[in-house]
């Protein structure tokens, strides 16, 4: 049944989870030296900047996803090992700090208008999935980017030649549902821990 409050409320925690994920990788490698995520307009709180079709489609239907990737110029980092970890870590971080306040929020002052009750759960949810989901140690996803950088760059760039190859079957993974069979116990342990310390 067609529910414009439930649609509504998805939307706004999806455009927050995505938005802020990004925001963070441009704010982090903008901090370490690279000024390209700024130069293309991706430092903004402006959805529209970030969305990717499939991953936001995904998101909705999977509860996780993927956004447009923040340009970053790895040679321009002042120290381009230490900028590709924290660049790749600032969007998960990102996240599970949002999980971590709507969480304290709801165990703290459980909001009486159901709307807002309806968003800060979907915020929690939606953040901690985001978070697992970008560390997976799978390319082209961020917790592959922290593996590669600790390896020689010459295997980093064979690895990337065949980026798009990765992209088609995470997808194919996400779609058969194979990949939900380790994202959501993991997502549920996050979660659980996260409940427990705000509680």
């Amino acid at each position: 049944m067609f529910d414009p409050v439930e649609i509504l409320t998805t939307v706004i925690a999806l455009l927050i989870t995505i938005t802020m994920h990004e925001l963070a990788h441009g704010a982090m490698a903008y901090a370490m030296g690279d000024t390209t995520a700024r130069d293309q307009g991706r430092l903004t709180l402006n959805p529209l900047a970030h969305l990717d079709p499939l991953g936001t489609l995904s998101m909705i239907f999977f509860r996780f996803g993927w956004a447009k990737p923040v340009p970053i110029n790895p040679l321009r980092f002042r120290n381009r090992t230490l900028g590709m970890i924290l660049v790749s870590l600032a969007g998960a971080l990102m996240n599970l700090t949002i999980a971590l306040i709507a969480a304290f929020i709801l165990a703290h002052f459980a909001p009486q208008n159901a709307g807002l009750n309806a968003v800060l759960i979907l915020l929690f949810q939606y953040n901690v999935f985001f978070a697992v989901f970008n560390l997976m140690p799978f390319p082209p996803l961020d917790g592959s980017k922290i593996i590669l950088s600790l390896l020689p760059h010459s295997i980093g760039r064979k690895i990337y030649a065949y980026e798009r190859y990765f992209y088609m079957v995470l997808v194919i993974l996400l779609v058969t549902g194979i990949l939900s069979r380790f994202l959501v116990p993991v997502a549920s342990a996050v979660m659980q821990g996260i409940l427990l310390l705000v509680y």
